[in-house]
């Protein structure tokens, strides 16, 4: 019996394009409603990778969550440990740390939600802000989420 391969949507050629000028906004300083763009170091190729990301804070803490699921950036952060945040001239490099308890990301992700729905929502399998802390949990699994930690 094969395992489920992760959950992961992967970007059309028009979400490729529309988060490369995302990327290119953050990084010639312009952030729409809190973006910044992520650059991590790639785990096979050694290079910088860049996408545009939102991060958000709950609690007082830094987070990046994968809308997407188990994406490229994703994996590149499980190995990097880290990367940085742009937004113009403005560089924050972190390390991270992923968040694996289901009741933690729940309430990460219901705030996650509530701010970014309107952008993230079509990636979330139809759990919203407003959907029931079990349904948030199951959904954890498909949403990796990092705490953030910047050291500049």
């Amino acid at each position: 019996m094969s395992t489920p391969s992760p959950y992961y949507v992967q970007a059309g050629p028009f979400a490729t394009r529309f988060n490369a000028l995302f990327g290119k906004l953050a990084r010639f300083g312009i952030s729409l409603a809190g973006s910044a763009e992520l650059s991590v170091r790639g785990r096979k190729s050694g290079e910088m990778q860049r996408i545009p990301v939102n991060p958000h804070t709950y609690e007082g803490a830094q987070y990046l969550v994968s809308a997407r699921g188990h994406s490229q950036w994703v994996r590149n952060m499980r190995v990097a440990g880290g990367g940085e945040l742009r937004v113009g001239r403005k560089v924050r490099t972190f390390t991270a740390t992923e968040i694996t308890d289901p009741v933690q990301k729940a309430a990460l992700l219901r705030t996650y939600l509530e701010k970014w729905g309107w952008e993230v929502n079509r990636f979330f399998q139809g759990v919203t802000a407003k959907s029931s802390e079990a349904e948030l949990r199951a959904a954890s699994d498909d949403h990796p989420v990092f705490r953030i930690t910047v050291s500049n």
